[in-house]
């Protein structure tokens, strides 16, 4: 039975638990992200969240509890000024948790907690990220890949501001969930976010564009030495033989249409069912 289970006490002290979490809840406002496991991640953003409502209120009585709470006097400016301006019109969840990996060791869960709307957004980056790798793919269903290395894809923000005001199964360049993401990432934030999170998604695509170039050049460069020292060792008659970097396990190409546990398991994947009547036995 649950009983007197009340929160985490993380094999600590009440002072000692109370002063860790002190110390984390500083440290995520001082830098706005941190690494930490899990379990400490939950309960430093449920205190998070209490102090930043502190910080909104912005009178004596919240600025003197803040005061006691915070460890580094320098960050109490930041709480009743920076935070408090970003999440007026936000009613709540300040903080956002990303399970990452476990710790080498002893496997612990290790989590990336953030503030919403940071400069240094994980989940806008990753938006970003996904809503230029469709926009790509979509290019890709019209056109060829050369035509599109050639020109590339134009006017992304155009195309984000596009997608904010779809519902969530209307037809589009996007996936769903993508559109889901894109338009609770940008709920709360202005004018420049769009902006923003338009070039970030440009960026992506002339990377992932700029790739299979920067690997023929790259080919091209090893292929010239590798001639060179056959020519001095008296082979004139050397082709070159630069491997092709291959794709992380999972990676699809622009204009993929395959899952990607497909991907993964490559040439030993089974074949695809059909379903109904001529499903395969």
């Amino acid at each position: 039975m649950k009983h007197g289970v009340a929160f985490r006490k993380f094999s600590r002290t009440s002072s000692h638990r109370n002063l860790m979490l002190r110390n984390l809840v500083t440290s995520l406002f001082e830098h706005e992200q941190i690494r930490t496991t899990l379990a400490k991640a939950k309960d430093t953003a449920r205190l998070a969240e209490k102090i930043i409502t502190l910080g909104k209120k912005n009178n004596e009585t919240s600025y003197r509890q803040a005061q006691a709470f915070i460890l580094k006097p320098p960050v109490l400016p930041k709480l009743f000024t920076t935070f408090a301006e970003r999440y007026a019109n936000r009613p709540g969840g300040y903080t956002r948790i990303h399970r990452l990996d476990n710790r080498f060791g002893d496997n612990a869960p290790i989590a990336l907690l953030e503030l919403v709307d940071n400069p240094r957004d994980f989940k806008l980056e990753m938006t970003a990220r996904a809503v230029g790798r469709e926009l790509l793919n979509e290019k890709l269903r019209w056109d060829s890949p050369r035509g599109v290395v050639n020109s590339g894809v134009q006017h992304a923000e155009t195309a984000v501001a596009k997608e904010l005001k779809l519902a969530g199964f209307d037809s589009s360049e996007l996936r769903p969930t993508t559109r889901r993401n894109l338009q609770k990432v940008m709920k709360y934030r202005g004018r420049e976010a769009l902006t923003e999170i338009g070039a970030k998604a440009s960026a992506y695509i002339e990377t992932i564009l700029a790739k299979p170039v920067a690997e023929a050049k790259m080919q091209l460069r090893a292929d010239s030495k590798e001639k060179e020292k056959a020519r001095k060792r008296g082979n004139p008659n050397f082709v070159g033989s630069f491997p092709v970097l291959p794709a992380r396990a999972g990676v699809a190409s622009p204009g993929e249409t395959r899952p990607a546990m497909r991907l993964v398991q490559g040439a030993l994947g089974r074949p695809a069912r059909w379903r109904g009547r001529h499903a395969l036995a």
